[in-house]
């Protein structure tokens, strides 16, 4: 499970983020803060994976804050979520190490997308191995599906389902099963795997018996 700390001066606003997040699978909020200084001491506390962190605070500009907060919490990564539309605001951001910058308002959809993103990319590229792929690498910055297209006859509405189908189950998946909850064929579940295979989105764990050993299908960082 993610960790995540809001950090906003609106009590309300962070109450409405905290509610995207909880209904955002993989993820928990541990704490909020409203200034920079109860942030700090938060992030000591909690140590969160995860900081979403706004610009405009009482008493710190939220880009000076991020500093302080990972000389607290070393490994912390940090999503803005700011109503700061400059330019130079989020050249800013960018230079320090942020993971996404979310321009307010925004719905529940648009920050759920950018955690699904962190989760699938981030969170997988520093759990699962010593040695990173281009796959890997692509999958941070974005361009995995942008580089490879999916399959003749594949949809992403398809995959978004099969991918949802592996994150909520309670271990390994085949294509037998993933067919039988999506109502599809056999042949098209196990194309759609196999896609998230070789995207590096997914690993195969092969379970032997009698005749050919049977492809199961887990979500990497599941």
């Amino acid at each position: 499970m993610i960790k995540v700390l809001i950090v906003d001066d609106d009590f309300m606003v962070a109450k409405v983020h905290a509610g995207f997040i909880q209904r955002t699978p993989g993820f928990t909020v541990v704490g909020a803060a409203h200034t920079g200084a109860q942030a700090v001491a938060e992030t000591e506390r909690l140590q969160p994976d995860l900081v979403l962190l706004d610009i405009h605070l009482p008493d710190i500009n939220g880009l000076d804050l991020m500093q302080r907060l990972r000389a607290v919490a070393p490994e912390l990564d940090v999503l803005v979520i700011s109503a700061a539309r400059e330019v130079e605001t989020v050249r800013r951001a960018l230079r320090g190490g942020i993971v996404h910058y979310l321009i307010k308002p925004f719905s529940q959809t648009d920050l759920q997308e950018r955690l699904e993103h962190y989760r699938s990319a981030y969170q997988s590229l520093a759990a699962s191995k010593d040695v990173a792929e281009q796959s890997d690498v692509n999958r941070v910055f974005g361009l995995d599906r942008a580089e490879r297209p999916l399959p003749k006859g594949c949809s992403i509405e398809t995959l978004k389902l099969v991918e949802a189908a592996l994150h909520a189950a309670a271990g390994d998946l085949s294509a037998a099963e993933v067919a039988e909850e999506l109502g599809t064929s056999r042949v098209s579940a196990r194309r759609y795997l196999e896609y998230l295979y070789d995207e590096g989105l997914a690993e195969v764990r092969l379970k032997y018996g009698v005749g050919r050993p049977e492809r199961r299908y887990v979500l990497k960082g599941a």
